[in-house]
């Protein structure tokens, strides 16, 4: 296999095809920032996620989606038909060349054209063929389709998400397809492993419902453990102790996390804790009086966790999240604030690690801060490339890679393949 990537990166050396939509896009950016050329397959008039808003200063355009640029940078994007005869022959020809393919089709539509797994993997043994679909490629939900919303309540996300007294919730921006997408890069790059010590590629099959029921983190492990079901509590951390406990509390200008943590580690800042109320004129008898070794928050009532929730929350209106941050650090006390848009920004530790950098988009006179990856590695690539223009590497693929003749390049966009 030609070698297209700095071979020190993570994923230097390998290629794949990413033929997903919005279900599948992040799995595809993840691939790519870990070194890997990946090479967006979008129609020939391009992929419809280009419509997806917001869009750069609020003006719809294919080539104006933040959407798309926040989930396509760092890859390359050619224009293809496979519905056409000459589409789904160049396609075959670009498989042999890769080693993984991304897609997010109804289950059966690849293989209706003859591009499924099996005849792939007939193309290129070694193929890593990763499918995303909201429930997976078999069962009785196979061929049902599904919105964020619907996914977040059948993964069992919205039943966590809101106020006990009020109907379940699904986070304000989509994250269902985000979830599953993730779960896709992780898989694909399992595969690959197993691949490099097989010889042999597979199907990874990813279903976005399955990734929620994951995330959901400890409800699944309560039920199990304890035939406990963690229920909607809004502020509260409903589940380890008898009482309700505050986690979000309301500080001078936002918002910091901060809960009593039982055992040791919980008694230190819960001592640390007490040590500063008192500091402030806001301790009382009942505070003074606890042995914070020996108390167990499991077993606090109610009477209890609102006595000292009044106390705290006192002492955190007088601070902004920013002061209440430092002065957990210095105290050891467990809190951290909950950061808005402008705070992840500005943050300095995403700074000195160099995770914002600037994306130069000439066709729009501008440059954007983007995220960098998540991970720093030796030798990994500095940067990162702004999302491709439709059909951007329409020639450099087809004609660089493939060798068709610019003759050859006309009658297929004429013929509506590219």
């Amino acid at each position: 296999m030609t070698q297209h990537h700095d071979t020190d990166a993570l994923l230097g050396g390998y290629r794949g095809l990413d033929l997903t939509d919005e279900k599948g896009l992040l799995c595809g950016r993840m691939l790519a920032d870990l070194g890997a050329e990946v090479i967006k397959v979008e129609r020939p008039r391009g992929d419809p996620a280009r419509n997806i808003g917001p869009f750069y200063q609020d003006v719809p355009h294919p080539e104006r989606s933040l959407f798309w640029f926040a989930y396509n940078s760092n890859k390359k994007g050619i224009t293809l038909n496979i519905e056409t005869r000459d589409g789904r022959e160049l396609l075959l020809r670009l498989v042999e060349k890769v080693d993984f393919f991304l897609e997010s089709f109804p289950a059966g539509y690849l293989d209706d054209l003859g591009l499924g797994y099996n005849r792939l993997s007939q193309v290129n043994p070694r193929l890593v063929f990763t499918s995303i679909s909201p429930f997976g490629r078999n069962g009785p939900y196979r061929d049902h389709k599904a919105s964020d919303i619907t996914l977040m309540a059948m993964g069992g996300y919205a039943y966590m998400t809101g106020e006990p007294h009020r109907p379940p919730l699904r986070i304000s921006q989509d994250q269902a397809y985000l979830h599953g997408a993730a779960e896709a890069a992780v898989a694909t790059l399992v595969a690959l492993y197993h691949r490099a010590a097989s010889g042999r590629g597979q199907h990874v099959d990813a279903s976005v419902q399955a990734s929620l029921i994951t995330s959901t983190v400890n409800a699944i492990p309560f039920w199990e453990t304890g035939r406990v079901v963690l229920r909607r509590s809004g502020h509260y951390r409903a589940g380890l102790t008898a009482a309700n406990q505050r986690q979000l509390w309301e500080c001078r200008d936002g918002y910091v996390i901060f809960y009593f943590a039982g055992g040791a580690f919980g008694a230190r800042s819960n001592a640390a804790l007490a040590e500063w109320l008192e500091s402030e004129g806001l301790a009382d008898d009942f505070v003074r009086s606890i042995d914070w070794a020996s108390f167990d928050m499991a077993m606090a009532t109610d009477e209890v966790e609102a006595h000292l929730e009044r106390l705290v929350g006192s002492l955190f209106q007088r601070y902004t999240a920013t002061e209440l941050y430092e002065q957990s650090i210095r105290r050891g006390i467990t809190l951290c604030p909950v950061s808005a848009p402008s705070g992840i920004m500005d943050n300095p530790q995403l700074r000195a690690r160099g995770y914002w950098t600037k994306v130069r988009h000439d066709e729009l006179g501008n440059s954007f801060d983007y995220p960098g990856p998540a991970v720093r590695y030796t030798g990994m690539l500095e940067g990162c490339r702004r999302a491709p223009l439709v059909g951007e590497h329409n020639r450099e693929v087809y004609q660089g890679e493939l060798g068709l003749s610019n003759e050859q390049m006309v009658v297929l966009k004429q013929g509506g393949a590219i």
